[in-house]
């Protein structure tokens, strides 16, 4: 018997999603709205961060098929792929379940 719901993913703090061994992150375009999924895998897109506490970096650019307008996402994690910031510019995270409903 469960008396407690679920607690909803707060995607404004961190907006990646742990599958197996990568992160996902959902985000639409803020020009067109178009949906992407981004799929980042854990010791091949991370790149080694040699400053500050950070210890791995992630940074991407997305095109859309939609319009021209470029998506940069700038990410620090820590050892563990623990989120410590992120920046996502000309971009908003969605939930997972935002992307699959048409």
């Amino acid at each position: 018997m469960f008396w407690f719901k679920k607690k909803k993913k707060d995607i404004s703090k961190n907006p990646f999603y742990n599958e197996s061994n990568s992160l996902v992150l959902y985000f639409k375009c803020d020009k067109c709205g178009e949906k992407f999924r981004s799929y980042l895998r854990k010791g091949y897109d991370f790149s080694t961060s040699y400053e500050g506490k950070a210890v791995y970096v992630i940074n991407k650019e997305y095109v859309g098929s939609k319009c021209s307008e470029k998506i940069n996402l700038i990410a620090e994690f820590d050892g563990n792929y623990r989120l410590l910031n992120f920046e996502l510019l000309g971009g908003t995270p969605i939930s997972k379940d935002d992307f699959m409903e048409e």
